[in-house]
């Protein structure tokens, strides 16, 4: 591709023969004699315009085949449109090509809608690890399990798998289940308070899925203030993570960035404290009720197993899982990244489920009614994992969302060296290559008239058969974790929900337009007015 891309840069004959005919020793003298006499100010216009024609011969050289702008406004390029995106802009650059570019400051940017592309990338670590943006390190950690690669990542993934068994998770549904009542209460007392008239709930649904992660991954080890703290202040650590941020703007006090660190490092030490009551609290014997308790525990029989051995015990039962000791601060960095992960995402999840099962009646009843059937008729009875597992139409309620407006809608990497992505081009080393998940999941080819919301194609259709477009939880040794975890908790989220409110949606003229926070969600707010459903 360097070489295609190098073709393309002819020079005129005679500029070419003048260079080789002037000698290396010649040309410094040359120079010098050109410039003597110069004045201050067209060294610097000489110099200035040398690097927006550097600037603008390296974009085009990256650029080479692809789809993307001819020319970059100089040094900075869409910088002002990266810091307000518009969906539709997006969509337009997907359209465009299966490659292509963009070049924002120092970082030029590969975007890639094509989903075997997106495979190629998701599945190649040799070659591109993920970055998420460029401060991400800074905000995550350098140290993060989710910029790992090779032995290390596969360890280190490894020792949480017990997290997310059937086991564990059954033991985060009673948690869950009442975080769910609590809020569910707190949406009807909103709209009561402004008397029945709609209400923007996108914030809550943030606040409510910053509550159920965080009740989940520590239980009681945070208290109640940190929890409405962190709710309130997490979103800032979002907002500093844009795509391309002014050079060394976390250290500019009162930017996003700058304000963004300070969150998230208040954060890791709120995490750290709670692990290490965890610790504490687990070597008593205590049974699990939430993911750290399941990971210290993991740790702490792996540990008893290593001792036995160590004191020549034979016959030793070794633990299905054997990990070793994580530090406070690992397990802070780690669910960190958990929480960073899912608060976005499922506020998005939660802010179009809401909305579309108002708008689609039809689909809401069907909900409703397989749910109170898995409950025998007992519209109190709590959920445990069997009976969500059991609901099929509510989790193809569950996966047509997350396909039709995917959390997730793209995941940047950062190339670790030269990446021939196709035969045709090589994606150069130190740019940003970012798969995207959206087209894979609208793709007419695989899921026909993909804008229409349709539970059925999870169940009369095909669409189950189609796991290579099936991007919502990404691909390859870094792909999503909790790609189990996600649709039980929705699940049990709307079932509880059709059971236990009615709601309904006040359409505005931007209701169904997408806003761009990280993720996808409604332009104004998601307008939802909640009361308490009365049974006849």
């Amino acid at each position: 591709m360097a070489d295609t891309a190098n073709s393309s840069f002819g020079q005129p004959e005679n500029f070419i023969q003048t260079l080789q005919s002037l000698k290396p020793s010649s040309v410094i003298p040359l120079a010098a004699s050109y410039v003597k006499g110069w004045q201050t100010w067209q060294y610097v216009v000489t110099i200035l315009l040398g690097l927006v024609v550097y600037d603008q011969v390296m974009y085009i050289y990256r650029k080479g085949s692809i789809a993307g702008p001819s020319f970059k406004i100089p040094f900075m390029g869409p910088f002002l449109q990266a810091l307000d995106p518009k969906f539709d802009g997006y969509l337009a650059q997907w359209a465009s090509g299966p490659l292509s570019c963009v070049s924002v400051f120092h970082k030029f940017v590969v975007l890639a809608s094509d989903r075997d592309i997106a495979h190629k990338v998701f599945k190649s670590p040799q070659y591109a690890e993920p970055c998420i943006v460029p401060i991400a390190k800074d905000l995550l950690s350098h140290k993060a399990w989710v910029f790992l690669t090779g032995k290390v990542h596969v360890e280190f993934r490894r020792g949480l798998a017990p997290l997310f068994t059937s086991k564990a998770l059954s033991t985060y549904l009673p948690v869950q289940e009442k975080v769910l009542g609590e809020y569910f209460d707190k949406f009807v007392a909103i709209s009561d308070a402004n008397k029945g008239q709609p209400t923007a709930f996108m914030t809550m649904f943030r606040e409510i899925q910053c509550a159920l992660s965080l009740r989940t991954f520590f239980g009681d080890y945070i208290s109640a203030d940190a929890c409405q703290r962190i709710a309130d202040d997490f979103y800032k650590v979002t907002a500093a993570m844009e795509l391309v941020n002014v050079p060394f703007s976390m250290y500019i006090p009162f930017t996003k960035q700058w304000i963004g660190k300070k969150v998230a490092d208040d954060v890791h030490d709120e995490f750290a404290r709670a692990a290490g009551l965890c610790k504490e609290n687990m070597a008593t014997g205590t049974a699990p009720t939430c993911t750290i308790d399941h990971w210290v525990l993991n740790m702490l029989e792996s540990n008893r197993y290593r001792e036995r051995i160590a004191a020549g015990e034979e016959g030793v039962e070794k633990p299905a899982n054997l990990i070793r000791e994580f530090t406070n601060m690992e397990i802070s960095e780690t669910l960190f990244t958990f929480l960073f992960a899912s608060q976005d995402a499922s506020s998005s999840a939660t802010s179009w489920m809401f909305q579309i099962l108002a708008q689609r009646p039809d689909v809401l009843d069907k909900v409703r009614e397989e749910n109170l059937a898995a409950r025998g008729g007992d519209r109190t009875k709590p959920f445990d994992l069997d009976m969500i597992e059991s609901l099929t139409y509510t989790n193809a309620v569950v996966k047509e969302l997350l396909r039709w407006r995917p959390p997730v809608i793209f995941v940047p990497y950062l190339a670790l060296k030269d990446f021939p992505v196709t035969p045709n081009y090589t994606v150069p080393k130190g740019s940003m290559i970012i798969p995207s998940c959206y087209p894979a999941l609208h793709d007419p080819a695989v899921y026909p008239n993909p804008e229409y919301f349709d539970p059925d194609r999870w169940i009369t259709g095909d669409a189950e058969t189609k796991t290579k477009n099936w991007l919502v939880f990404g691909a390859g040794p870094h792909d999503c974790l909790a790609r189990r975890y996600v649709p039980m908790s929705f699940a049990g989220m709307i079932g509880k929900a059709s059971l236990e409110l009615d709601w309904t949606h006040h359409a505005t003229p931007t209701s169904e337009e997408i806003k761009v926070f990280a993720t996808l969600f409604p332009m104004d707010g998601a307008q939802l007015v909640f009361k308490k459903r009365k049974w006849d």
